[in-house]
């Protein structure tokens, strides 16, 4: 053996790299024995044996060296060894004058524990994934888009009713969130793998209010489905029934709906035969039903089975601190929603306040995604809202002549600052409960609102 080889040898033997090196036909000529404990959980000497002879025993599968003999070009491939590993196999050939391959390189990587980890953490990331979504659905539950200490009241309630299969009836004027409302019941309720049916009463025509409502069999009269048709409240078993706008039920149909109510039976319009049926039924209504009852239009036994737990929910001009949240909270969403990222001016947010939200709710969501889809810039300033809203808005005379009188005063960019942001602080304290609110309502942390409190103590701002 020469110094070369001897040398080679030496590289080879003490090397931390599996390495292999083989003839033009693939004998191997030299390795290093821990090499082979990869492959068969022993080491071994190989030395003089054939790579073919290996690939067809099973302890090469498939040989890196034959690939590269075959193509006559380096190659990459993942193997599978008979103890259950998992190797990266990198070979290179070396060609004499001739283009003719002599000796092939190989270089064998263990990838079975990176594999391993690698195949927790993408484990490991599903299971993330789906703790992401459950915390999503959580929040969910518990969002409810609120400040006001009514709609607090109202929060505690839906959450001390929602695991009972008590009769809840919300009033309210129309884009409060009745509907939101009925469907955050039924997320909170034992019921909430079952299906949750809402039926808008004011939308079904009278004529086939009975065949929607309460199904057919097939052949029932002229123009039903051969198959017959099942209704609403069948869709409805083993969830909830929410029935919005129940102050324009038919009167004809109110008798009917009762004893469904009474007895959880129901017989389809042309069917002999009872259903036993088990849902939760929730109802919502802008009208005042009492009246209804006391004009005849609506069925006193009926009021009385649907007014077990009545809800109240006051409109959002009653509710100021609601509307600065929903402000923002519907900002944040719509944003998200369409990939924005546009703000209300404080000239903007201090009209949306003042106004009257005829609409409520959902007349403030709507608002808001139009001025964001609508504004070019990403300030939305007043320019951008509808001229009604501005002329309906109650502003601070007062405070805007305050605000004029200051320019006029002082050129100074410093003291006029000063002034504004004391002014500011003072409609905070007043507006305010407490300094988180101030916060949210200034746009600043609430320890900056501590902070500039104690610095203007001096000038009566009081909380």
């Amino acid at each position: 053996m020469s110094i070369e080889e001897m040398i080679l040898h030496k590289i080879i033997e003490t090397s931390n790299n599996n390495i292999t090196i083989t003839d033009g036909n693939g004998i191997i000529l030299y390795t290093n024995n821990t090499h082979w404990a990869v492959y068969e959980g022993e080491t071994q000497s190989y030395i003089g044996k054939s790579i073919y002879d290996l690939e067809e025993l099973g302890i090469l599968s498939p040989s890196i060296t034959a690939l590269v003999l075959k193509e006559k070009q380096p190659a990459q491939i993942m193997q599978n060894t008979k103890t259950g590993k998992i190797i990266m196999s990198t070979a290179f050939p070396i060609f004499d004058e001739k283009g003719e391959i002599i000796r092939v390189i190989s270089y064998a990587i263990d990838q079975t524990e990176i594999r391993l980890l690698q195949e927790q953490y993408e484990q490991l990331e599903e299971r993330v994934k789906g703790y992401q979504k459950q915390v999503e659905e959580l929040k969910e539950k518990e969002d409810l888009f609120y400040r006001s200490k009514e709609m607090q009241q109202i929060s505690k309630t839906i959450k001390r009713v929602a695991n009972t299969d008590a009769t809840v009836l919300f009033l309210g004027e129309s884009g409060v969130g009745k509907s939101m409302f009925a469907r955050k019941l039924h997320t909170l309720s034992h019921r909430d793998k079952g299906p949750f049916i809402e039926v808008n009463c004011s939308t079904i025509p009278p004529s086939l209010f009975e065949s929607e409502i309460f199904g057919y069999e097939a052949g029932a009269f002229t123009g039903a489905q051969k198959s017959g048709k099942q209704g609403l409240i069948e869709q409805a078993h083993n969830g909830t029934l929410f029935l919005d706008e129940i102050g324009e039920l038919p009167l004809s149909m109110q008798a009917k709906l009762l004893k469904v109510l009474q007895e959880k039976k129901l017989m389809r319009i042309g069917s002999s035969k009872e259903q036993q049926l088990d849902f939760r039924l929730i109802t919502a209504t802008n009208k005042n039903l009492e009246e209804m009852v006391q004009s005849g239009d609506f069925r006193l036994d009926l009021y009385y089975r649907l007014n077990v737990i009545p809800l109240l929910i006051p409109p959002l001009r009653v509710r100021k601190e609601d509307i600065s949240f929903l402000l923002n909270h519907f900002s944040r969403k719509i944003n998200r929603k369409y990939k924005t990222s546009k703000k209300l001016h404080q000239a903007t947010f201090e009209i949306l306040l003042s106004y009257k939200w005829p609409g409520n709710v959902r007349e403030l969501e709507n608002l808001i995604e139009r001025l964001i889809l609508t504004t070019e810039d990403s300030m939305i300033r007043p320019s951008s809202l509808p001229s009604y809203m501005i002329g309906q808005a109650s502003f601070d005379h007062e405070n805007t002549s305050i605000l004029d009188q200051f320019l006029l005063e002082s050129s100074d960019l410093k003291a006029l600052l000063e002034r504004v942001e004391k002014w500011m602080m003072l409609k905070a304290s007043k507006q305010c409960k407490s300094t988180y609110e101030m916060a949210r309502y200034l746009g600043i942390s609430q320890p900056s609102v501590i902070r500039k409190l104690k610095k203007y103590k001096e000038d009566s701002i009081n909380i």
